[in-house]
């Protein structure tokens, strides 16, 4: 079976818009929560979220291809940029210089362009079919994320859109894998993106009772992962991108690895269309899955990067899973919510996530769980409070659950010679 490694990443974040400054924010444990300033958040309860301040994708984008997309496309086309260029694999004219037949993109997204739906929406209404926004369709669409990826960089092979909601991120991550196991691709970008930050989003999230409402007035203390506290999720937005390869592929070209990509588990709960099985027995089988996909024993992981929302359902629940998967060494397992910093970017967590884990991994770094400051009695794992701690890690996980049931996790190991 190919080896597959990971040769380059992007991140657009609430807490930093390049890899190298998510990696300082996640040390000094930085919040990317503030007031909402996209919309006027006046009707509403929930008045907070993880927003991408100060993001001009004219940095990575042609500004008149910007212009044709929407948010969540162009935080991926300018992840997509920070990776392949990590990853040397864009040419002088910006297009990827290897085979393009063999690469291929796996993006995950949740919602697609909700703020073009919402001005659309509001010019249906307000003035009639005629004024609505001519690129509405294309631009609000789930798949051109990945189309505009794959037309900007020149990505030839595959293109393909995962929409598992929460999770789609990692399980894009996990057919992407698939892709260059199979001989399909050499080379496959991929991760998640989502730009959902709008009044029709943040209004269907509250009408769920799923958002934090209680610490609008300090919006940097309110996602809180684990804490007694918690009352709910921060909605945020972003994305997180990785290149991915084979091992043969990289080497050939002279790359080094960032990361061996080494495994990837999948189920499903068939349980509840927005809460998770109790138990948690689904997620602990996806973790299973994902760890003998990776040939690796539970003892074998030294951080687990969790779903951890900041809900008083999924926290619970997600520990269950935890102790159900690892059993004695979840014990020993260091655990964060890098969500305490970023807010939960729906179908960007799992991408942004799986950055984390390569950068904990290759920095020797356990981030941590911000404004975890009152233990949960049912959460009683080491949660990694409040402050980075440094140590050797050898290999990571990350795991995602998404309204459906849907359960994704992801394994990282450090690359040979790493």
């Amino acid at each position: 079976m190919k080896k597959v490694v990971v040769t380059g990443m992007g991140v657009i974040s609430p807490i930093a818009k390049s890899v190298d400054e998510f990696s300082s924010a996640l040390k000094a444990g930085t919040s990317g929560v503030g007031r909402i300033t996209q919309f006027d958040a006046a009707l509403h309860k929930v008045k907070i979220a993880g927003e991408v301040k100060d993001f001009d994708p004219s940095v990575w984008i042609d500004a008149k291809d910007a212009r044709k997309m929407a948010r969540f496309t162009q935080f991926a086309v300018a992840g997509a940029f920070q990776a392949l260029s990590q990853a040397g694999l864009l040419g002088a004219d910006r297009k990827v210089n290897c085979e393009a037949e063999r690469c291929g993109i796996v993006l995950g997204n949740g919602i697609g362009g909700f703020e073009v739906v919402t001005e659309s929406f509001r010019k249906l209404f307000d003035a009639g079919p005629g004024r609505m926004l001519p690129l509405t369709v294309p631009l609000m669409i789930n798949n051109e994320g990945a189309g505009n990826v794959s037309l900007v960089y020149g990505l030839k092979g595959p293109a393909f859109t995962q929409v598992t909601a929460c999770t789609s991120g990692t399980d894009a991550l996990g057919q992407a894998l698939d892709l260059i196991r199979s001989g399909r691709c050499d080379v496959v970008v991929s991760g998640g993106t989502e730009a959902c930050i709008t009044s029709f989003a943040v209004g269907g999230f509250e009408r769920l009772q799923a958002l934090s409402s209680c610490r609008n007035d300090q919006p940097e203390r309110a996602s809180r992962p684990f804490d007694a506290g918690r009352d709910g999720f921060v909605l945020g937005e972003g994305a997180g991108i990785l290149v991915l390869e084979s091992e043969e592929h990289a080497t050939a070209r002279g790359q080094s690895a960032l990361a061996e990509f080494a495994g990837y588990g999948g189920t499903a709960d068939a349980f509840h269309i927005t809460a998770p099985e109790p138990s948690g027995e689904g997620g602990a089988r996806a973790i299973r899955l994902a760890l003998a996909d990776a040939g690796l024993k539970p003892e074998d992981i030294q951080y687990y990067n969790a779903h951890g929302t900041s809900t008083r359902i999924n926290d619970v629940v997600e520990t269950k899973m935890i102790k159900a998967a690892f059993g004695a060494h979840a014990r020993k397992l260091k655990i964060s919510s890098t969500k305490s910093m970023t807010g939960h970017c729906i179908a960007g967590g799992g991408g942004i996530e799986a950055v984390a884990c390569v950068l904990a991994i290759r920095e020797g770094f356990f981030p941590p769980t911000i404004n975890l400051e009152e233990a949960d009695p049912e959460c009683d794992l080491d949660y990694v409070p409040n402050k980075a701690r440094f140590g050797v890690i050898n290999a990571a996980a990350s795991g995602s659950l998404g309204f459906g049931g849907h359960n994704g996790v992801a394994v990282f190991k450090k690359a040979d010679g790493g």
